[in-house]
């Protein structure tokens, strides 16, 4: 096929920032989770943070896994919604030059503003996310490249999605797109709040099974109602035919299908965690789609993980994408 990977997602062009929990705390910022904002609020934080430095790169959690695909050398299409402004223009250039293929290259932006995520990490690697979704929020079947979701290996849709009626009805319907052309489907739950506040909506999207399912314990013991993570685990299989739950530094636990995979953690020391759950479904995608088994693609992914925490951003450098599989 063409592709390894084909994502689906919110576009959002990420500041970071590095502040600490007493910043949060006076801007009124929930601590360790992503919360969406109007634009007029971000604006508000902006404008209080206008002092610090800050780091902008093409995000979204689907963004960074595709991003880490390519980086891996694998093939990846993403296809998502930017405005026609600066940010917009600078999140597509980034995205291309990270070796993705994209609807973006074949379209003329729409007027409006492009979606932005502020990401603030703190001085305990934790890692908190305010987002304005901006003109993404109207991600929908428009943005869909059919060919594409036909000639790849996986879809990889996220769960952000859920939160927009027409994002959520694309992501659907792209699952349906490969399931239909014989080709598999992995999804990820994204964050707490998604599963917190949308699980029947993910439930949609996942519709009568996935092939493919991403969780944090957190997450996964939330969407199985319950804190026993062996009926989390019964209950994930009831939605997926496999499945890989992160548990930061107590590793993870991948299920091929057949059997449970332990998966040992990578000791490192954490300075920060954007992105590290986005890195090892990328490294995992990549590593089934070429030719390794599932407990090889784990230890990818969970190398590959822990050395993402090891600095700050979402990605790391390709050289050192492809230094980790010389390392296996």
């Amino acid at each position: 096929m063409k592709y390894d990977v084909y994502g689906l997602g919110n576009a959002l062009l990420d500041i970071e920032f590095e502040v600490s929990p007493e910043v949060l705390q006076d801007l009124g910022i929930d601590k360790g989770v992503m919360t969406l904002l109007d634009e007029e609020s971000q604006n508000k934080i902006l404008s209080h943070l206008q002092e610090h430095s800050t780091k902008r790169s093409c995000g979204g959690s689907a963004a960074n896994t595709l991003i880490a695909v390519s980086q891996f050398g694998g093939k990846a299409f993403y296809s998502c919604k930017v405005a026609n402004d600066e940010p917009g223009q600078f999140y597509t250039k980034d995205l291309i030059d990270c070796g993705v293929a994209t609807n973006l290259a074949d379209r003329d932006p729409e007027s409006g503003v492009t979606g932005k995520c502020l990401v603030f990490v703190t001085p305990d690697a934790d890692r908190t996310m305010n987002t304005f979704l901006g003109i993404s929020s109207t991600f929908s079947n428009v943005e869909l490249v059919p060919e594409a979701i036909k000639d790849a290996k996986y879809t990889y849709i996220e769960g952000y999605l859920v939160s927009g009626e027409a994002s959520k009805q694309a992501a659907i319907k792209a699952r349906e797109i490969a399931h239909e052309a014989g080709s598999k489907v992995a999804f990820s739950l994204a964050d707490l709040n998604m599963v917190k506040f949308f699980k029947q909506g993910l439930l949609e999207i996942i519709g009568s099974g996935v092939d493919f399912l991403f969780a944090n314990e957190s997450e996964a013991l939330l969407m199985a109602d319950t804190e026993d993570l062996d009926v989390a685990i019964d209950y994930l299989k009831t939605l997926a035919k496999g499945f890989a739950i992160t548990r930061g530094a107590n590793g993870s636990i991948i299920f091929d299908g057949d059997n449970l995979i332990e998966i040992d953690p990578v000791s490192v020391k954490a300075i920060d965690t954007v992105g590290a759950g986005d890195m090892y479904a990328g490294a995992l995608l990549y590593g089934i789609t070429n030719d390794m088994t599932f407990a090889e693609a784990g230890k990818l992914a969970s190398l590959a993980s822990a050395t993402l925490v090891t600095s700050l951003g979402a990605r790391l450098p390709t050289s050192e994408t492809r230094a980790l599989l010389e390392k296996l």
